[in-house]
Protein backbone atom coordinates (compact mmCIF):
# COMPACT_ATOMS: atom_id res chain seq x y z
CA UNK A 1 0.00 0.00 0.00
CA UNK A 2 1.20 3.76 -0.67
CA UNK A 3 2.58 5.64 2.33
CA UNK A 4 -0.39 6.88 4.64
CA UNK A 5 -2.98 4.03 4.14
CA UNK A 6 -3.45 1.63 6.75
CA UNK A 7 -4.69 -1.16 4.77
CA UNK A 8 -4.04 -4.86 4.51
CA UNK A 9 -0.06 -5.40 5.03
CA UNK A 10 1.95 -6.24 1.62
CA UNK A 11 3.94 -9.04 0.69
CA UNK A 12 6.19 -9.78 -1.82
CA UNK A 13 6.94 -13.18 -2.21
CA UNK A 14 10.28 -12.52 -3.97
CA UNK A 15 13.77 -12.40 -3.27
CA UNK A 16 14.30 -10.13 -6.50
CA UNK A 17 16.13 -6.80 -5.58
CA UNK A 18 14.66 -5.11 -8.67
CA UNK A 19 10.89 -6.32 -7.96
CA UNK A 20 11.75 -4.54 -4.35
CA UNK A 21 13.69 -1.69 -5.66
CA UNK A 22 10.57 -1.11 -8.17
CA UNK A 23 7.84 -1.72 -5.62
CA UNK A 24 9.49 0.52 -2.96
CA UNK A 25 10.56 3.31 -5.85
CA UNK A 26 6.65 3.67 -7.03
CA UNK A 27 5.86 4.42 -2.85
CA UNK A 28 4.48 1.05 -1.89
CA UNK A 29 5.28 -0.12 1.80
CA UNK A 30 5.73 -4.17 2.19
CA UNK A 31 7.35 -6.80 3.77
CA UNK A 32 9.42 -9.58 1.94
CA UNK A 33 8.60 -13.48 2.14
CA UNK A 34 10.19 -15.49 0.08
CA UNK A 35 8.64 -18.66 -1.46
CA UNK A 36 9.65 -21.75 -0.40
CA UNK A 37 8.58 -23.81 -3.85
CA UNK A 38 10.92 -25.66 -5.77
CA UNK A 39 10.43 -24.23 -9.35
CA UNK A 40 12.65 -26.98 -10.73
CA UNK A 41 9.48 -29.58 -9.54
CA UNK A 42 7.24 -27.74 -12.14
CA UNK A 43 7.25 -29.16 -15.69
CA UNK A 44 6.73 -26.59 -18.49
CA UNK A 45 5.25 -29.01 -20.78
CA UNK A 46 1.69 -28.72 -22.39
CA UNK A 47 2.29 -24.75 -21.37
CA UNK A 48 2.30 -21.72 -23.37
CA UNK A 49 5.29 -19.53 -22.09
CA UNK A 50 2.71 -17.06 -20.57
CA UNK A 51 0.38 -20.24 -18.94
CA UNK A 52 3.79 -21.33 -17.28
CA UNK A 53 4.76 -17.46 -16.11
CA UNK A 54 1.20 -17.11 -14.46
CA UNK A 55 1.13 -20.75 -13.36
CA UNK A 56 4.81 -20.20 -11.11
CA UNK A 57 3.52 -16.73 -9.81
CA UNK A 58 0.38 -18.11 -8.65
CA UNK A 59 1.90 -20.71 -7.12
CA UNK A 60 4.29 -18.45 -5.04
CA UNK A 61 1.78 -16.39 -3.95
CA UNK A 62 -0.26 -18.81 -2.60
CA UNK A 63 2.13 -20.86 -0.78
CA UNK A 64 3.26 -17.31 1.40
CA UNK A 65 -0.91 -16.87 1.64
CA UNK A 66 -1.24 -19.93 3.17
CA UNK A 67 1.39 -18.54 6.03
CA UNK A 68 -0.07 -14.79 5.95
CA UNK A 69 -3.73 -15.24 5.36
CA UNK A 70 -4.89 -12.07 6.23
CA UNK A 71 -2.19 -10.22 3.49
CA UNK A 72 -2.53 -9.27 0.65
CA UNK A 73 0.61 -11.16 -1.55
CA UNK A 74 2.07 -10.35 -4.55
CA UNK A 75 3.71 -13.48 -6.67
CA UNK A 76 5.87 -13.07 -9.79
CA UNK A 77 7.57 -14.95 -12.49
CA UNK A 78 10.05 -14.16 -14.98
CA UNK A 79 11.08 -15.86 -18.23
CA UNK A 80 11.80 -15.91 -22.00
CA UNK A 81 9.98 -16.73 -24.84
CA UNK A 82 12.39 -17.76 -27.38
CA UNK A 83 10.32 -18.67 -30.52
CA UNK A 84 7.41 -21.05 -28.04
CA UNK A 85 11.09 -22.59 -25.80
CA UNK A 86 10.76 -20.97 -22.25
CA UNK A 87 14.24 -19.88 -21.26
CA UNK A 88 14.57 -19.70 -17.32
CA UNK A 89 17.42 -18.72 -15.16
CA UNK A 90 20.86 -20.13 -16.44
CA UNK A 91 22.13 -23.35 -14.27
CA UNK A 92 26.17 -22.22 -14.72
CA UNK A 93 28.19 -20.26 -16.61
CA UNK A 94 28.11 -22.43 -19.66
CA UNK A 95 24.37 -22.40 -19.92
CA UNK A 96 24.40 -18.93 -19.66
CA UNK A 97 26.83 -18.15 -22.69
CA UNK A 98 24.35 -20.88 -24.73
CA UNK A 99 21.61 -18.58 -23.76
CA UNK A 100 23.20 -15.36 -24.46
CA UNK A 101 24.37 -16.23 -27.65
CA UNK A 102 20.75 -17.86 -28.44
CA UNK A 103 18.76 -14.82 -27.37
CA UNK A 104 21.12 -11.68 -28.87
CA UNK A 105 20.68 -13.68 -32.42
CA UNK A 106 17.19 -12.57 -32.55
CA UNK A 107 14.10 -11.16 -31.01
CA UNK A 108 12.69 -13.04 -28.28
CA UNK A 109 9.87 -12.11 -26.00
CA UNK A 110 10.19 -11.56 -22.24
CA UNK A 111 6.58 -12.56 -19.78
CA UNK A 112 6.26 -12.07 -16.56
CA UNK A 113 3.08 -13.43 -14.72
CA UNK A 114 2.12 -11.10 -11.64
CA UNK A 115 -0.50 -13.12 -9.07
CA UNK A 116 -2.16 -10.90 -6.33
CA UNK A 117 -3.65 -13.16 -3.50
CA UNK A 118 -5.27 -12.28 -0.17
CA UNK A 119 -7.34 -15.58 1.42
CA UNK A 120 -9.20 -13.88 4.16
CA UNK A 121 -10.49 -11.72 1.14
CA UNK A 122 -10.89 -14.23 -0.76
CA UNK A 123 -9.05 -12.91 -3.86
CA UNK A 124 -7.22 -14.44 -6.76
CA UNK A 125 -5.74 -12.20 -9.30
CA UNK A 126 -3.51 -14.06 -11.56
CA UNK A 127 -2.06 -11.68 -15.03
CA UNK A 128 0.90 -11.38 -17.15
CA UNK A 129 2.67 -8.96 -19.51
CA UNK A 130 4.62 -9.77 -22.22
CA UNK A 131 7.55 -7.52 -23.85
CA UNK A 132 9.34 -8.32 -27.38
CA UNK A 133 13.13 -7.36 -27.01
CA UNK A 134 14.99 -6.62 -30.55
CA UNK A 135 18.81 -6.88 -29.80
CA UNK A 136 21.87 -6.24 -31.14
CA UNK A 137 24.19 -9.04 -32.44
CA UNK A 138 26.96 -9.45 -29.70
CA UNK A 139 30.59 -9.92 -30.96
CA UNK A 140 32.69 -12.63 -29.24
CA UNK A 141 34.59 -10.15 -26.88
CA UNK A 142 31.11 -8.96 -26.05
CA UNK A 143 29.91 -12.10 -25.47
CA UNK A 144 33.00 -13.07 -22.98
CA UNK A 145 32.50 -10.24 -21.06
CA UNK A 146 28.90 -10.75 -19.86
CA UNK A 147 29.40 -14.17 -18.75
CA UNK A 148 32.75 -13.62 -16.71
CA UNK A 149 30.87 -10.27 -14.98
CA UNK A 150 28.92 -12.62 -13.30
CA UNK A 151 25.80 -10.69 -14.17
CA UNK A 152 23.35 -12.99 -15.36
CA UNK A 153 23.20 -15.08 -12.52
CA UNK A 154 19.52 -15.47 -11.33
CA UNK A 155 18.23 -13.48 -14.04
CA UNK A 156 15.95 -14.97 -16.92
CA UNK A 157 17.61 -15.23 -19.96
CA UNK A 158 21.05 -14.66 -18.27
CA UNK A 159 20.75 -11.11 -18.39
CA UNK A 160 19.45 -7.94 -16.84
CA UNK A 161 17.78 -5.28 -18.99
CA UNK A 162 19.33 -2.56 -16.91
CA UNK A 163 22.76 -3.79 -17.50
CA UNK A 164 22.42 -4.67 -20.94
CA UNK A 165 20.66 -1.54 -22.50
CA UNK A 166 23.46 -0.98 -24.86
CA UNK A 167 22.89 -4.42 -26.29
CA UNK A 168 19.41 -4.07 -27.03
CA UNK A 169 18.45 -1.99 -30.44
CA UNK A 170 14.87 -1.68 -29.05
CA UNK A 171 11.43 -3.14 -27.17
CA UNK A 172 8.08 -3.08 -28.04
CA UNK A 173 6.08 -2.97 -24.16
CA UNK A 174 6.67 -2.41 -20.28
CA UNK A 175 10.71 -1.42 -19.28
CA UNK A 176 9.89 -2.51 -16.26
CA UNK A 177 8.26 -6.14 -17.14
CA UNK A 178 12.08 -6.88 -18.61
CA UNK A 179 13.31 -5.93 -15.25
CA UNK A 180 11.01 -8.50 -13.35
CA UNK A 181 7.97 -6.57 -12.04
CA UNK A 182 5.14 -5.13 -14.70
CA UNK A 183 4.73 -1.79 -13.25
CA UNK A 184 2.01 -0.54 -15.36
CA UNK A 185 0.13 -3.72 -15.12
CA UNK A 186 0.72 -4.20 -11.35
CA UNK A 187 -0.81 -0.09 -10.49
CA UNK A 188 -3.57 -1.01 -12.93
CA UNK A 189 -4.81 -3.68 -10.80
CA UNK A 190 -3.23 -2.93 -6.96
CA UNK A 191 -5.70 0.28 -6.55
CA UNK A 192 -8.40 -1.73 -6.81
CA UNK A 193 -7.41 -4.05 -4.20
CA UNK A 194 -6.50 -1.69 -1.89
CA UNK A 195 -9.53 0.30 -2.22
CA UNK A 196 -12.14 -2.92 -1.76
CA UNK A 197 -9.58 -4.26 1.60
Amino acid sequence: MKAGKKKSQIILASASQRRRQLLTAAGYKFKVVVSQIDESAFSSEECTPVEYAKALALTKAAEVAKRYPDAIVIGADTLVDFDGQIIGKALDASNAEEITRMLFSRPHKVITGLAIICRTQNLEIVEADVTAVYPKKLTEAQIAKHISSGVWRDKAGAYAIQECDPFVDRIEGSFTNVMGMPMELFERIFPHIEDAG
